[in-house]
């Protein structure tokens, strides 16, 4: 693979070798950024709309070949309709106003989760923004709308069960690619890097299966906030880990397992 001209910026002190090759974020703190400046929680999610705008543009610059954003949890149908709503509706406009600039920048983008909830104007939108952005071969943009991991291994198992009860399969054909293949991440590398924000120390039921062997970073500041900086820590810390998955690594003179 001929590395992006971008992997090599001099202003940015990890080598191309050592940054992640695919992040995931989950872009926590909207709504509290929000009530800790006294505005309405709307406010915090368009602010966090510019903040994915400063985080793709920051990728493209740094060479990250893939970025995955957490946008909507299958559980978060359970907030107030009305921000549920709103919430719907940037989506809606996120896909309009933005398809120009993502097929300018070489931008592919694709969509994981159950299309079932998404109101028929956003699907529309969605749809055309994929469709438009399907040939480019900048960075991979992958949005998880109405997504949940769990959700996303029981439809897995459905259909391998599936094809095992029509005899396409057989229970001893089953392992890690094959459950891989029936994700909804299926032909994705698994995530480097995942970011997650407002300082939750938790995964949200998000890539359950793909971040096994995932490097988490996690900062205090809310989604609104995150920026370029942030983003270039987060790579500085991923470069200085030791990602041994489980195996044997020397260090002066000894041996030692994770």
């Amino acid at each position: 693979m001929t590395e992006s001209p971008a992997r090599s910026q001099p202003d940015f002190d990890v080598p191309p070798e050592k940054r992640p090759r695919h992040i995931a974020a989950i872009m926590d703190g909207n709504g509290r950024w929000a009530q800790q400046r006294g505005l309405p929680r709307a406010e915090g999610h368009r602010q966090g709309v510019a903040a994915v705008r400063r985080t793709v543009e920051e990728c493209i610059r740094l060479g990250i070949e893939r970025l995955t954003l957490f946008c909507l949890s299958s559980e978060n149908w359970k907030r107030p309709r009305l921000e549920l709503e709103f919430l719907l509706r940037l989506l809606e406009q996120y896909m309009v106003e933005e398809r120009p600039d993502l097929v300018a920048k070489n931008i592919r983008v694709s969509v994981i989760g159950r299309p079932d909830g998404i109101p028929p104007r956003v699907r529309k939108e969605m749809d055309r923004t994929l469709s438009e952005c399907a040939g480019n071969s900048g960075l991979q943009l992958c949005l998880a709308i109405n997504y949940g991991g769990r959700r996303e291994i029981v439809d897995a198992v459905r259909e391998i069960a599936q094809a095992v009860a029509d005899g396409r399969l057989k229970p001893d054909d089953i392992n890690e690619e094959l459950i891989s293949s029936h994700l909804y991440t299926a032909g994705m590398p698994d995530p480097d890097l995942l970011l997650r924000t407002a300082g939750e120390m938790r995964i949200s039921n998000f890539l359950l299966w793909q971040i096994s062997y995932c490097e988490l970073w996690v900062t205090d500041v809310c989604w609104p906030e995150f920026g370029a900086e942030h983003l270039q820590q987060a790579i500085r810390d991923y470069a200085r880990r030791v990602r041994r998955f489980g195996g044997l690594v020397q260090a002066k003179g000894c041996t030692y397992k994770s």
